[in-house]
Order: C-alpha cells, then sequence, then structure tokens
C-alpha cells in the first residue's frame, strides 16, 4: 500500500529559477521512488515559472492560511507524512496537523537555515565578517523552535548540522543530512573541454539577497580587476526575475552582461570557462557552485561560497575572501589551461563524492522509516519538542482562529454592504 506525503510549501516550485526549486524535485523524486504518493499544496500565488506538478503525478492543491478548510482537507487526505517547506510553513499549519492527524510523521525540510543566512547579512550591514554574526536572534528562536517541534528535519549542509547540535543543543535524532542529490546520468555527462568555452558566468535568482549583493560585487570591484587583464573577456549574469536595478548595470562596453532569464541554466553553465560566485553571506550549500562541479566549469567563490561541499580533494578552482586574490585566480583559470583542466577534473570527482543519488537517497527514506516505526518512543525522548509544541502550537491556534473569526466577521460585514 503506497504511504502518502504531504508537502506543504512555502512557494511552488520553480527548478529553473532557484536551487530550492530544484531540490524540492529531488526531494520529491526521492519519495516517489520509495512508493511515496505524493501531494503538494501551497497558500502561495502561482508564478510563471512554477513547475507543472501535476505532469509529474504530483497532486495539488492551493490551501489557505488561517482558514479551517485545511483541516478538512488534510482529514481527508490522512498523510503518513507532513514535510514543512521552511520553518515559517510549520509555524502556520504544524499545529493544525497535529490535531487532525496526530500519528503524521511531521518533517521539516529547512533548505538552508534561514536564521543564519540573516545573521550573516546583518553582520555584513555592520561591516562585520559573516563570522561576527550573532546566532541568538529572534530569528533563531523561531527557526530552532520549528526544528524542536518536528519528528525530523532535513539538513542540506553537514556545517548547519553540527551548528544545531553544538550551539543549539539539538539531538542528532531529530536531524538528518540530505544534500542535493544527482542521478549518475547527470553527474558522469560529457562536457565542453577548455578550447570549447568561453567567458566567465554569474547565476542566481536576483530575489535572493546573497546573489544581488554578489552581483553589486562583481560590478563595483571584482569585474573592473579581471576586466583590466584580460580586455576582451565578458561575464554572463543569469539569474530569474532581473529587477531594473539589475539590468540597469548592464554593460557591453565592460563586458558586464546582465542577461537574467535563461531557459537551460545548465547549458550555459557547460559553456562557460570560470564561474564566480562571490558570495558574502549565505546559508545552506549553493546550487550554482554544485552545477559548475559536474558540468565541469572550475568555480571561484568565497569561504561562504564553499561552506558545505568541501571534500578530501581541493577546491575546483579557487576560494577565497580577499576581492584581489579572487580576480588573480580567476585570471588564471581562465588563461592557464593545465591549471583549468586539473580544476575541471577535481569538479567532477567531488560531485560524485558529495551529490550521489543513490547514497542519500537510501540514508534520507531510512531515516524516515526508522522515525516512522518508533514515533512514539522517538517522541517520548524530544522532551523539548513536546513542551514547544504544547505551548507554541497553543499560542499560534489561538492566533490564527482569532485572526479566521475576525477575516468571517469582516466578510460577513461586506457582504451586507454590497
Amino acid at each position: 500500500m503506497q504511504k502518502q506525503l504531504l508537502i506543504i510549501g512555502w512557494v511552488w516550485p520553480e527548478p529553473k529559477s532557484s536551487a530550492a526549486g530544484s531540490r524540492m524535485l529531488q526531494l520529491i523524486e526521492c519519495f516517489q521512488r520509495a512508493h511515496y504518493s505524493v501531494t503538494f499544496a501551497s497558500p502561495a500565488q502561482l508564478t510563471e515559472h512554477m513547475e507543472d506538478l501535476n505532469a509529474l503525478d504530483i497532486a495539488t492543491k492551493a490551501i489557505t492560511l488561517n482558514c479551517a478548510s485545511f483541516d478538512e482537507f488534510i482529514g481527508q487526505l490522512d498523510p503518513d507524512v507532513v514535510m514543512f517547506d521552511r520553518y515559517m510553513m510549520e509555524e502556520q499549519f504544524g499545529w493544525r496537523v497535529s490535531k487532525a492527524c496526530p500519528n503524521a510523521v511531521r518533517v521539516l525540510d529547512t533548505e538552508d537555515l534561514q536564521s543564519l543566512r540573516n545573521a550573516r547579512h546583518q553582520a555584513i550591514k555592520q561591516h562585520q565578517s559573516a563570522s561576527e554574526a550573532s546566532l541568538n536572534t529572534e530569528l533563531a528562536v523561531r527557526e530552532v523552535s520549528a526544528i524542536f517541534r518536528s519528528d525530523l528535519s532535513i539538513m542540506i549542509s553537514p556545517e548547519e548540522i553540527n551548528l544545531l547540535e553544538q550551539h543549539y543543543r539539538v539531538d542528532p535524532s531529530l536531524l538528518v543530512y540530505s544534500p542535493f542529490m544527482f542521478e549518475p546520468a547527470v553527474l558522469d555527462q560529457e562536457t565542453p573541454c577548455f578550447d570549447e568555452r568561453q567567458h566567465f558566468i554569474s547565476i542566481g535568482n536576483f530575489r535572493h539577497a546573497p546573489n544581488w549583493d554578489a552581483v553589486l560585487l562583481l560590478k563595483q570591484k571584482l569585474w573592473p580587476l579581471i576586466r583590466k587583464k584580460l580586455p576582451q573577456a565578458q561575464l554572463h549574469i543569469y539569474g530569474a526575475y532581473p529587477p531594473k536595478k539589475a539590468t540597469d548595470l548592464h554593460d557591453e562596453k565592460s563586458g558586464f552582461l546582465v542577461k537574467g532569464w535563461v531557459d537551460d541554466a545548465l547549458l550555459a553553465m557547460k559553456n562557460a570557462k570560470v564561474c564566480i560566485a562571490p558570495l558574502r553571506f549565505g546559508a545552506g550549500i549553493k546550487g550554482k557552485l554544485a552545477e559548475a562541479m559536474y558540468c565541469g566549469t572550475p568555480s571561484v567563490t568565497t569561504e561562504i561560497g564553499a561552506e558545505g561541499m568541501h571534500t578530501e580533494h581541493p577546491w575546483a578552482g579557487a576560494v577565497n575572501d580577499d576581492i584581489n586574490a579572487m580576480a588573480d585566480q580567476a585570471i588564471q583559470l581562465y588563461q592557464d589551461q593545465h591549471v583549468w583542466n586539473n580544476a575541471s577534473a577535481l569538479g567532477k570527482v567531488n560531485a560524485h563524492l558529495l551529490f550521489d543519488l543513490e547514497q542519500h537517497s537510501d540514508v534520507l527514506i531510512k531515516a524516515f522509516e526508522h522515525v516512522t516505526d518508533n514515533l512514539a518512543q522517538h517522541r517520548a525522548n524530544n522532551f523539548t519538542g513536546a513542551m514547544l509544541n504544547h505551548h507554541s502550537h497553543r499560542s499560534t491556534q489561538f492566533m490564527s482562529q482569532w485572526i479566521e473569526a475576525k477575516n468571517k466577521l469582516e466578510n460577513e460585514h461586506n457582504g451586507e454592504r454590497e
């Protein structure tokens, strides 16, 4: 008999727009292979780049915040597992799931630790290094509370697992490591050689703050240094949803080309000679750098960019936080075929070690099965989670029901006026 997985999404997946979107589809495919029937529900608006989930045999449902209609929906579906896409969805719907389906395993997919990303962003704004970020923020309290309330949290980065266990004292039994997962055909694909490639590439959704910050850093500091040494080189910047302030940076004369949306991001990555990602803050692991690895495209990034993606082998390119050093290393990779060849080969080796589908999907499904088979004891061992579920969900429930009643009264009043 098929098990039922309900995913409550913060947004509808856009695999061609963001790493989070492609990551969500990887998780769904993993559960479909394990014979789960998947339903994806979201209160978000539909978007132009969203995936056609129905074509992938994924049922969909539009749901409403602060509305009892969700209770009826989930009661009829009666899922075995409910996955919350980011902590905000656990806050909104966790108490409803607990009430309607108390025996459903509740899973949080963090995507990345948003509280960590935000703390690092604030540190940069205050002219500090990301390592000086304050970790005990209100956002961290909310996000880590959601992790404690959940039966299991899917973590994409080993660095974030370490942070949760060491700093926030989250028990390892509540966490499972699951990075990007790629099939052998993806990891072993043929890619163009040095002479068949040209230009630098930078890619990332413009709505993601770390990506926009990196574009500005490229424009203002890094690209002028590279262009001075390579006057014919071009930097192609791709990403979904470019705002006018981004397209205004486009400059043919300096080779700084803001391309925006690209239908085939992997083709663009495979045809580029070097990927540049000067990320000053962020969390999780970076989809663009994972793609650069298996596309055989050497990358130049920061310590933040490479976080959670190291192996026993060197980085496939260069990791540096110094702008001048980054420029010199990018120039060397662009010009020196021997250095480029070594980095290109390393990328594919590292990608196999980090992102093997069979290995990580097996670990993920076994973690789910263990929690499912031992749910009562698992929850009994998580007393902190039990306390938070009792107090936090009660307060969230009362607030949600108050908003629902208020909306109902307003609608009735508006109907009378009409």
